[in-house]
């Protein structure tokens, strides 16, 4: 009986390791760096990547995005252009397909949600598409404008390659007319690229 036992103990021991192995944190090597954002005259200054989820909600995401899981990397410049990339490693494929699915909903239905909450306030948005790379990518623009406010512009990719799912986020004073379509596209796909890295 103690031979079974501490049998059973250790084949315990042993498969644990790969139970977790999902848990890992995301390499340096997943995320962008600043040269592969959208240009900007005054180029981007970058932090990260660290794990967890930035300290502030992530906007439009607040409740989609999982701590668990979770590394991220913010950029600014010296104006008023910054950005973000999460990378959220899931523990199987349908986990991560369900988190991109409840992302690009987030997204979609960020301009209303946000003037539901803001009345008085305008916003709008627009679905630019797919991007056809590693598991798939989605981009997203929205623009918000409070009463009393600036008008602010966001671009919101989102992408999956096997157990992982990226959430890459431009934004600048503007509305959707000043969004870098193309070049955010670029970004999206050089994203989908290094995911699985």
């Amino acid at each position: 009986m103690a031979g079974s036992l501490t049998a059973v103990c250790l084949l315990a021991v042993a498969s644990a390791p790969t139970a977790r192995a999902a848990a890992e944190p995301v390499g340096d090597e997943a995320f962008l760096d600043g040269g592969e954002m959208p240009p900007h005259p005054d180029g981007w200054y970058a932090y990260g990547p660290v794990e967890g989820l930035p300290e502030y909600p992530v906007f439009c995401f607040e409740d989609e995005l999982p701590a668990e899981g979770a590394s991220h990397t913010s950029f600014w410049t010296e104006l008023d252009t910054n950005g973000l990339q999460v990378i959220v490693e899931t523990d199987d494929e349908d986990e991560a397909a369900e988190l991109a699915t409840a992302l690009e909903a987030a997204a979609a239905d960020c301009a209303a949600d946000w003037l539901r909450e803001n009345p008085g306030s305008t916003a709008a948005w627009d679905d630019y598409g797919s991007i056809v790379a590693a598991d798939g990518g989605h981009i997203y623009g929205v623009h918000t404008a409070p009463p009393q406010g600036g008008h602010g512009v966001r671009l919101f990719g989102v992408g999956r390659d096997g157990t992982r799912v990226t959430l890459v986020d431009w934004g600048q004073m503007g509305d959707l007319e000043d969004a870098p379509i193309g070049d955010f596209s670029t970004t999206l796909a050089a994203a989908l690229g290094k995911l699985g890295a």
